[in-house]
């Protein structure tokens, strides 16, 4: 060949349509790497959190100190919202004037489905962006080879009226076409790997969660502080631990 092929002699010899597909390509890829970033430092700040704040938090001397010191140590801001949620829910509880529908729900039940709803927000924040990720896996790979079938279509429409060809001509367009497969999976593949380590995270994180939520539980209800729940690793908090309605 007496010519340069690559990337740069693919994008010169493209159309509109194969521009467009490599453009759009371009830009799955930015957004599933800046939601794998965000994601990442998100999770690293909730481990963060579990790590150090939950340790002062249940060894804090009462209840307005535990409060203060994980609102300033918490970096993710969920686990202190679990805590102030849980907290302005007893303080409602306290001073309800026990009439209307709910005025024969006692503390607990109260307090737990407060805590069931704090979870619920947390975990739709956590699992922010998957959606996203999800689709440019399951998709790019497509793009691509959409991509490529139209580029060979192009390149065999450019030599269609040449009375002869040799092999240099016909494989130099393909081959070139070809690259918009590559570029499908080379934005696929990060994605669908950084949504299932996202998802792993997720749940590990959560049932921590879940784990803080039941041990508050019991402590806004009976004043029973439980630090080693805390401690514990993802999936094995005690049973006692577990708060009515959480």
């Amino acid at each position: 060949m007496d010519k340069q092929l690559g990337f740069a002699h693919f994008w010169q010899q493209g159309d509109v349509v194969s521009h467009v597909l490599t453009i759009l390509l371009l830009l799955m890829s930015v957004c599933s790497w800046s939601l794998l970033l965000l994601k990442l430092i998100e999770q690293r700040r909730l481990r963060r959190a579990l790590r150090q704040a939950l340790p002062a938090f249940w060894q804090a001397p009462g209840k307005a100190a535990a409060m203060a010191v994980l609102t300033q140590q918490d970096g993710s801001r969920m686990l202190s919202g679990l805590a102030i949620q849980a907290e302005q829910a007893a303080q409602a509880y306290a001073s309800k004037s026990g009439v209307g529908l709910g005025g024969e729900l006692d503390a607990a039940d109260y307090l737990g489905r407060i805590l069931q709803q704090a979870l619920q927000q947390s975990q739709a924040r956590l699992e922010q962006g998957l959606t996203v990720l999800a689709s440019v896996g399951a998709t790019a790979p497509f793009v691509g080879l959409f991509g490529t079938v139209w580029g060979i279509y192009h390149a065999l429409i450019s030599l269609s009226g040449r009375t002869q060809m040799t092999l240099d001509q016909v494989a130099g367009p393909v081959g070139e076409a070809l690259i918009m497969t590559a570029i499908g999976l080379f934005v696929a593949i990060p994605a669908v790997l950084g949504y299932n380590a996202s998802t792993r995270g997720n749940r590990l994180l959560l049932a921590q969660l879940e784990s803080f939520a039941h041990g508050l539980h019991a402590y806004l209800v009976a004043g029973v502080r439980m630090p080693l729940a805390q401690a514990e690793p993802a999936g094995e908090a005690q049973p006692q631990t577990a708060g009515r309605g959480v």
